[in-house]
Protein backbone atom coordinates (compact mmCIF):
# COMPACT_ATOMS: atom_id res chain seq x y z
CA UNK A 1 0.00 0.00 0.00
CA UNK A 2 1.33 3.43 -1.04
CA UNK A 3 1.79 5.74 2.32
CA UNK A 4 2.04 3.33 4.65
CA UNK A 5 4.37 3.80 7.44
CA UNK A 6 3.77 0.95 9.44
CA UNK A 7 3.97 -2.98 8.72
CA UNK A 8 0.97 -5.30 9.21
CA UNK A 9 2.51 -6.65 12.60
CA UNK A 10 2.69 -3.32 14.18
CA UNK A 11 -0.54 -2.59 13.28
CA UNK A 12 -1.78 -5.87 14.44
CA UNK A 13 0.02 -5.17 17.80
CA UNK A 14 -1.45 -1.84 17.92
CA UNK A 15 -5.17 -3.05 17.48
CA UNK A 16 -4.09 -5.52 20.43
CA UNK A 17 -3.13 -2.68 22.84
CA UNK A 18 -5.55 0.03 21.98
CA UNK A 19 -4.24 2.11 20.19
CA UNK A 20 -5.99 1.95 16.74
CA UNK A 21 -9.06 1.28 16.24
CA UNK A 22 -10.25 -0.76 13.25
CA UNK A 23 -13.91 0.25 11.47
CA UNK A 24 -14.59 0.62 7.86
CA UNK A 25 -13.36 4.29 7.45
CA UNK A 26 -9.69 2.49 8.81
CA UNK A 27 -10.07 -0.61 6.65
CA UNK A 28 -10.77 1.96 3.66
CA UNK A 29 -7.39 3.10 2.58
CA UNK A 30 -6.07 -0.56 2.04
CA UNK A 31 -6.24 -2.68 -0.86
CA UNK A 32 -8.15 -5.91 -0.97
CA UNK A 33 -4.46 -7.94 -0.64
CA UNK A 34 -3.29 -5.81 2.04
CA UNK A 35 -6.68 -6.43 4.01
CA UNK A 36 -6.21 -10.06 3.71
CA UNK A 37 -2.62 -9.76 5.10
CA UNK A 38 -3.81 -7.63 8.05
CA UNK A 39 -6.95 -10.85 8.55
CA UNK A 40 -3.82 -13.55 9.05
CA UNK A 41 -1.45 -11.41 10.78
CA UNK A 42 -4.21 -10.20 13.47
CA UNK A 43 -5.25 -14.46 13.68
CA UNK A 44 -0.80 -15.22 13.81
CA UNK A 45 -1.27 -12.21 16.96
CA UNK A 46 -4.02 -14.15 18.59
CA UNK A 47 -2.39 -17.39 18.69
CA UNK A 48 0.60 -15.35 19.77
CA UNK A 49 -1.47 -13.72 23.00
CA UNK A 50 -3.09 -17.37 23.67
CA UNK A 51 0.62 -19.16 23.82
CA UNK A 52 1.61 -17.33 26.43
CA UNK A 53 1.31 -18.75 29.64
CA UNK A 54 -1.61 -17.83 31.53
CA UNK A 55 -1.18 -15.61 34.27
CA UNK A 56 -3.56 -17.51 37.73
CA UNK A 57 -3.98 -15.58 40.53
CA UNK A 58 -3.40 -12.11 38.81
CA UNK A 59 -6.09 -10.70 37.57
CA UNK A 60 -5.31 -7.55 36.46
CA UNK A 61 -3.17 -9.15 34.00
CA UNK A 62 -5.85 -12.10 33.15
CA UNK A 63 -7.73 -8.79 32.09
CA UNK A 64 -5.24 -7.11 29.93
CA UNK A 65 -4.33 -10.36 28.00
CA UNK A 66 -8.79 -10.79 27.98
CA UNK A 67 -9.32 -7.55 26.01
CA UNK A 68 -6.14 -7.79 23.98
CA UNK A 69 -7.62 -10.91 22.48
CA UNK A 70 -11.28 -9.22 22.71
CA UNK A 71 -10.07 -5.96 20.69
CA UNK A 72 -8.17 -8.65 18.04
CA UNK A 73 -11.24 -10.38 17.30
CA UNK A 74 -13.52 -7.25 16.77
CA UNK A 75 -10.86 -6.26 14.46
CA UNK A 76 -11.04 -10.05 12.81
CA UNK A 77 -14.69 -9.62 12.19
CA UNK A 78 -14.76 -6.65 10.97
CA UNK A 79 -12.55 -7.12 8.74
CA UNK A 80 -14.12 -9.89 7.39
CA UNK A 81 -17.27 -8.25 7.25
CA UNK A 82 -15.81 -4.83 4.99
CA UNK A 83 -14.08 -8.05 2.45
CA UNK A 84 -17.55 -9.18 2.17
CA UNK A 85 -19.25 -6.13 1.78
CA UNK A 86 -16.54 -4.78 -1.33
CA UNK A 87 -17.38 -8.64 -3.26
Amino acid sequence: MEGRTKSLLAIASDIAEGFITVNPLFLKKFPERDLKELHDVLIKKQRQIRTEPFPFNEPLLIRKRNIKLQRIHQAIVVIKNFMEGKV
